[in-house]
């Protein structure tokens, strides 16, 4: 079994999923179908492709499914480390690794924003996310 996904492999499974997501496309990247899905076409969240790093995980995991079931009649098989290929060990044992991008709610919180007027209170976005107001927001983070 290889070591990793080749980026040949890589490129023409992502075409593929591009394809599956919108047929007419000419993009060749999942990354770019998902931006032109969501931003031009106004697609759902849940109708765009996965980003690179969730399907790059999940091709990952079909391969060693594949490797396993391929090895089937082996007496002893030779089985790469599930760690290696789109699985994390957990307490409760081995679980997929969806992506190893961080959660979109941490590392989009600038794009908090506030609607309030008149000084911020209880009820204002940036003060319940524990942020200060920044330029985005209706006060210009003046309060």
């Amino acid at each position: 079994m290889p070591s990793d996904v080749s980026e040949e492999s890589m490129s023409l499974l992502e075409r593929f999923v591009v394809l599956m997501y919108d047929r007419t496309s000419d993009t060749m990247e999942v990354n770019d179908a998902r931006k032109q899905l969501f931003a031009h076409k106004s697609r759902a969240l849940e109708n765009i492709p996965p980003t690179q790093a969730a399907l790059q995980q999940h091709i990952k995991r079909a391969s060693l499914q594949g490797n396993c079931w391929n090895q089937t009649l082996v007496l002893n098989p030779e089985l790469p480390i599930p760690s290696d290929w789109g699985w994390t060990k957990e307490a409760s044992g081995w679980q997929p690794l969806w992506t190893t991008l961080p959660e979109a709610s941490k590392s989009c919180h600038e794009l908090i924003h506030c609607g309030c007027k008149k000084g911020c209170t209880g009820r204002c976005k940036c003060t319940k996310a524990a942020l200060q107001c920044t330029a985005l927001c209706a006060c210009s983070g003046d309060c």
